[in-house]
């Protein structure tokens, strides 16, 4: 290969390089117009989210339990034994769900969750009870 060669060789890969640099600027320009609008909509998602927390009335009806296995699991045995109060522990027994600390905990927050909204009642520490 000659000088004339490697020259005409290298200005060829100099405008393909070029021509990939000017291609990743304009992706570069569409993807910044693109996160811009994005994050105008998040803040006014985040504004809206805002206002309708803060002119929501107060002491409305509770929202309704998960639909999630789990928590129609719970619901069902405090529907079964409406007058018995469980512990979290007892209720993994009755349930045959596993009784490491980790998943009782998770339970322990569903039924706190059943508490604020209203389903459950707590008689004692740690103890909860359908409400009647």
């Amino acid at each position: 290969m000659n000088i004339t060669e490697l020259l005409a060789d290298l200005h060829i890969r100099e405008n393909e390089a070029t021509a990939r640099a000017d291609e990743l600027r304009n992706q570069i320009a569409h993807l910044t117009a693109t996160l811009t609008e994005t994050e105008a909509r998040l803040a006014d998602l985040a504004t809206t989210r805002k206002i309708i927390t803060e002119l929501a009335p107060t002491g409305t009806e509770p929202n309704p339990p998960e639909s999630s296995t789990a928590y129609q699991a719970i619901v069902s045995a405090f529907n079964q034994h409406p007058d018995r109060v469980f512990r979290a522990r007892e209720l993994h027994e009755l349930l045959n769900m596993p009784t490491d600390d980790a998943s009782v905990n998770i339970t322990r927050s569903r039924l706190g969750r059943l508490t604020r909204q209203g389903f459950l009642t707590q008689p004692g520490r740690g103890r909860y009870q359908k409400r009647t």
